[in-house]
């Protein structure tokens, strides 16, 4: 398990030179990346949600696409497209920005339903279907996605369909005044993400996620996740719970937590202090009334009272 730690420890440290004061959303990312997830940010333009894909992808040298998302682009302009070859008489399909490693799909909720959904697919099967031709994404990947707060003019809201399919739903918010002087008073050199060596190898990612789907879990730590998913969908306070791929979800991220934390084997603590960012984006509240950040609000806050009621185990 050491060397392992010390790769993750090296990868963190890494993308901390470029995102300063957010050691806590670094380590999220990288759990995301380990138990083979998508990550979800929604947050105001500006505070480095866009640096944190590019440095994550920077180092590991991996290959990285942006997609910038607007009420125009269609499905096709993020899958690919076949295209007829008059010499060979015959149709090539030429690849998307989708297949890469690390997609960081910008400003999600700017597109419309229709080019959402593309994204379905890929994200939960790891395959793009085109013209009856299936297309398989290279390992590792991943799609990080940026959107803003549902009052902002033009956005659409993703149905919990595509919620569901993001591993965890964070926002990185504002540094504090200190790591915000440090910020400003660096050199601009050391301020872009682009600039950020790799100190990983694909097959370094690879390795470690198939180390982290090997983590021990006990089997009354597999009955306090139930319990959990349980108490969501018996809450007067939601109209919905958690479903079992959001169980499944928090099993996985767990164990990827365990190693991150240098463990071949998960504790309590690791369910719950990934509950929040793993749950909360799976549940409704039972009023609907609203803006959805007010709701991301409420549901964080419930599923802590949820957690807080449920027995850990011991």
């Amino acid at each position: 398990m050491n060397s392992f730690s010390t790769s993750i420890e090296t990868l963190k440290k890494n993308i901390e030179s470029v995102i300063v004061g957010k050691s806590d959303v670094i380590e999220l990312a990288i759990i995301t990346l380990l138990s083979r997830g998508h990550l979800l940010i929604e947050d105001v333009p500006g505070v480095g949600k866009t640096s944190l894909a590019q440095a994550l992808a920077q180092s590991i040298h991996l290959d990285f696409k942006r997609i910038q998302f607007t009420n125009d682009i269609l499905p096709s302009d993020i899958t690919g497209v076949s295209i007829f070859d008059p010499e060979d008489k015959i149709f090539h399909f030429k690849k998307g920005p989708l297949f890469a490693n690390i997609v960081l799909a910008d400003e999600i909720n700017r597109s419309t339903p229709r080019t959402q959904s593309a994204l379905l697919e890929a994200m939960n099967e790891r395959q793009i279907s085109v013209d009856n031709t299936t297309h398989v994404i290279d390992e590792p990947f991943m799609v990080i996605a940026t959107q803003n707060p549902i009052e902002s003019h033009g956005a659409y809201p993703l149905p919990e369909s595509q919620m569901d399919r993001f591993m965890m739903y964070i926002s990185m918010g504002y540094p504090s005044p200190e790591d915000e002087r440090k910020l400003l008073t660096r050199p601009t050199s050391q301020r872009n993400s682009r600039q950020v060596q790799p100190v990983l190898q694909k097959q370094n990612i690879l390795d470690l996620q198939q180390q982290a789907e090997s983590v021990r879990m006990e089997t009354i730590l597999v009955d306090y996740i139930l319990s959990i998913i349980t108490a969501t969908r018996n809450s007067r306070y939601l109209s919905l719970g958690v479903s079992p791929r959001g169980g499944l979800a928090l099993q996985q991220a767990a164990r990827a937590r365990a190693l991150v934390y240098g463990r071949d084997y998960c504790i309590p603590d690791d369910i719950k202090q990934l509950a929040v960012p793993v749950l909360c984006h799976r549940v409704i509240p039972e009023s609907r009334h609203g803006t959805q950040k007010r709701r991301a609000e409420d549901t964080a806050a419930i599923i802590t009272d949820i957690i807080d009621s449920v027995e850990i185990p011991v």
